[in-house]
């Protein structure tokens, strides 16, 4: 078998690892043909209940963000202003830093969802979709080309004039949004389409972390990014040295965020880069985890038949014995991935999104949808995504490099496109960063919330739309 095709294998076994809730690494290439089909099973389970938890957290964001519009075109908008802008104070000894409730989640709680944003990333580069070359070459032309594209269309609108800076805006696509589309529409889409956009967007979202970094950074303070530098090595070394416990993380973490906070770069890179340091390796393998639990379960098997009604203290020290094992053969990466990804869908995302979307909806603002960055935003997310995606997948399977995945079709890549242009959470992000308190910022969010409308809408009427032939000439594709 060729090495590349050994290669591609290997990358399909290790979707057991990428979507799993973190039972282990790369899975045993001397695995049976069973054993195989099993591992493929697994696979589809874990990334149907993966799916589940996007779709189900992109329902919440929705339902928040039609909150949102609701409170701030209601009687009580004044109460939405209010109380997203209250002053919020922490103090210790002598030092205090006070910041509006908004500026906690954006700078603060956004962190959260930047690191778990970096380990999807780190797991994506590992053990995902992007570890082989052949089938990162898809996902990442696609992304380049949903970056590329918006951006230029975008400054063609605002080139010279005050909106110029918000041209990172429509680079953006919602991971949960998207994949909640792709789910409702359950089988009529192909695994291989869900796995592509999930891959891209992975992609698209550290495309947006470096803009940030770069591009939305403000004037640079070299002490406290020295300081940052510093823990960022110590980090490092910690994951060199073996130290697994998250506290230390965690605690390191945060002097990060203060320094990285200080610096003059956005604070949620620090979530980017504490992910960087988080340990990829578990402590003892598969084979040893299942030889070791098999033993321990055998000396608890032996008190049990010896006909106690409650625990021994030799089972106690079993069951302490095999929480350990458990433990050991958890990367610590995808344990806390796996722990925080319901904290970010559920909470984190919905919060900013109900604090973030609020717009009052008036004459004056709906005429603001002609000004030349809502109108940027909208055609670079709504037609520079669907552009941008297919032309560049195209230009990727015609040279060679990549190829389609079995099933998809040049109509679900179209369609997946039009679903990429779903930017909400990460659009409404950079442009907080783009445009602050000013007034470009309602405008901006105005086209970001209409091309997120009409572009999931769209991407839902395409796909739903695309016959079982559309999966044949897919297949021919992919085998081209």
């Amino acid at each position: 078998m060729p090495n590349e095709e050994k290669r591609s294998n290997q990358t399909r076994n290790n979707y057991r690892t990428f979507f799993s809730k973190g039972e282990g690494t790369v899975p045993d290439r001397r695995q049976t043909k069973k054993n195989r089909r099993t591992s493929l099973s697994t696979i589809l389970t874990q990334f149907q209940r993966f799916a589940q938890v996007e779709s189900s957290a992109g329902i919440l964001l929705l339902a928040c963000t039609v909150l949102a519009l609701l409170w701030a075109n209601s009687p009580w908008a004044e109460t939405y202003n209010r109380f997203w802008h209250a002053e919020i104070s922490f103090r210790v000894g002598t030092a205090e830093m006070s910041k509006s409730l908004l500026h906690w989640i954006n700078d603060g709680l956004m962190v959260v969802f930047f690191f778990v944003v970096g380990l999807e990333i780190k797991r994506e580069l590992l053990v995902g979709e992007l570890a082989s070359p052949r089938q990162a070459a898809l996902p990442i032309a696609a992304a380049a080309g949903g970056m590329v594209v918006p951006a230029l269309i975008y400054t063609a609108f605002n080139y010279g004039d005050v909106g110029q800076r918000g041209w990172g805006v429509p680079m953006a696509t919602d991971i949960a949004f998207a994949v909640g589309i792709l789910a409702i529409l359950g089988k009529r889409v192909p695994i291989g389409l869900k796995v592509f956009l999930v891959a891209l967007a992975i992609v698209d979202d550290l495309g947006a972390v470096m803009v940030i970094a770069i591009f939305y950074t403000s004037e640079l303070s070299l002490g406290y990014l020295v300081i940052a530098g510093g823990v960022v090595g110590v980090l490092a070394l910690a994951n060199v040295g073996g130290i697994r416990r998250p506290a230390v993380y965690g605690i390191l973490g945060m002097v990060l965020w203060f320094a990285t906070l200080k610096s003059g770069i956005h604070a949620t890179i620090a979530g980017v880069m504490l992910a960087a340091t988080i340990p990829a390796r578990s402590r003892i393998n598969q084979t040893e985890f299942v030889d070791e639990g098999k033993k321990v379960l055998t000396e608890f098997e032996i008190e049990r038949q010896h006909g106690k009604t409650h625990l021994t203290s030799h089972q106690l020290s079993v069951i302490g014995s095999l929480e350990e094992k458990a433990e050991d053969v958890q990367p610590p990466m995808q344990r806390l991935e796996h722990g925080l990804h319901p904290w970010v869908s559920y909470l984190i995302m919905p919060v900013f999104a109900l604090a973030n979307a609020g717009v009052a909806i008036d004459t004056h603002m709906l005429s603001s949808l002609l000004d030349s960055v809502a109108v940027g935003v909208t055609l670079g997310l709504v037609f520079g995504k669907q552009i941008g995606i297919t032309a560049f997948s195209w230009i990727a399977v015609r040279t060679g490099i990549a190829s389609l995945p079995a099933g998809v079709s040049w109509r679900h890549v179209y369609g997946a496109g039009w679903l990429g242009g779903i930017g909400f959470t990460m659009s409404l992000f950079i442009a907080g960063l783009a445009f602050g308190a000013s007034p470009l910022l309602n405008v901006a969010k105005v086209g970001i919330l209409s091309a997120s409308a009409l572009a999931g809408v769209g991407g839902y009427m395409l796909l739903s739309k695309v016959s079982s032939a559309g999966g044949d000439e897919g297949d021919q594709n992919a085998k081209s």
